[in-house]
């Protein structure tokens, strides 16, 4: 009876990573593909709490990637409960989402030399929620529309929130990288991007990479240049990263292949078939990423 949360926490990671692992086999970054539909080109967010706050780390990839495969133009979720305490009700015969809630808990025990020792105990909860679409009686309250920005023009206040990070960023050249021994970020011109939003994508992504430093989030990138499970692993933050940061910020960027997408989907493979907590460790760093440099932004300013 005492292994049966183990078990049920193993099979949780399991299941979660094996539908992840079953779109990337398919060549599909699932959580990318929220922004390849018309759903997308006029409100793009994270997904939604019944209050309107957005869901994070392993469940913002959860529930985008199950929007797009039932078609919900939703944003928000709840549980039967929550619906029910808004005059609301789940329609006959809707399946829910299941996502989870990660914590700890102290306990206490005594060692064999009869000292006080405290443990922190991890827990992962698994819970169900429905998309709006499934619910009668709620009206037009969970159905934010988030304008989308001129692909023309730069964006105002995605350049302003990248400056207020404080991150040195040099323009020139043909690469996108974080050099981690001069603690810069190097970018292409802006001229040289599709568009703003192409631009802001990778601008997100190289700035979760600078998070990265010791004197930051202190995430280890020594073995980055010669070990490919720790690139993968990485590059998948970064890619969550930019992901998490472009819905906070309200951008669309456009699907475009990179050179090295083939070989950066074989790596998560890979790593996802060989570690089934990987996708959740690595959006769990992406969220920390990201709530790190909106905790840069002046008070007030919001992105």
């Amino acid at each position: 009876m005492t292994r049966q949360p183990t078990k049920q926490r193993s099979d949780l990671y399991s299941r979660i990573t094996d539908k992840i692992v079953a779109e990337l086999e398919q060549g599909v970054r699932p959580w990318m593909q929220p922004w390849n539909t018309a759903y997308a080109s006029d409100r793009i967010t994270r997904p939604l709490r019944h209050n309107g706050e957005p869901y994070s780390g392993i469940n913002v990839l959860i529930l985008w990637s199950e929007a797009i495969a039932r078609g919900f133009t939703s944003a928000t979720w709840m549980t039967f409960r929550q619906a029910r305490e808004f005059g609301a009700a789940v329609r006959k015969g809707e399946t829910g989402t299941t996502v989870v809630f990660a914590s700890s808990f102290l306990r206490a025990e005594t060692s064999d030399t009869g000292e006080a020792v405290t443990h922190d105990i991890p827990f992962l909860k698994a819970y169900t929620v429905f998309n709006c679409d499934q619910i009668d009686g709620l009206g037009e309250r969970c159905r934010p529309v988030v304008p989308a920005p001129d692909p023309i023009v730069r964006i105002g206040h995605a350049d302003r929130f990248f400056a207020n990070t404080g991150a040195l960023i040099r323009h020139g050249g043909s690469s996108a990288y974080y050099a981690p021994a001069r603690d810069h970020i190097q970018m292409p011109a802006f001229e040289a991007f599709r568009d703003a939003q192409s631009y802001a994508a990778i601008m997100s992504h190289e700035l979760t990479h600078w998070t990265a430093a010791a004197h930051r989030l202190d995430r280890d990138l020594s073995r980055y240049a010669k070990d490919n499970s720790a690139r993968a692993r990485e590059e998948l933050i970064a890619e969550l990263g930019s992901c998490f940061l472009c819905a906070d910020l309200g951008i669309v960027p456009e699907l475009e292949p990179r050179p090295d997408h083939a070989s950066y989907l074989a790596a998560w493979l890979k790593l996802l078939s060989s570690d089934t907590r990987a996708i959740f460790t690595a959006a769990s760093h992406a969220q920390r990423a990201v709530s790190y440099l909106h905790h840069l932004q002046p008070e007030g300013e919001t992105a």
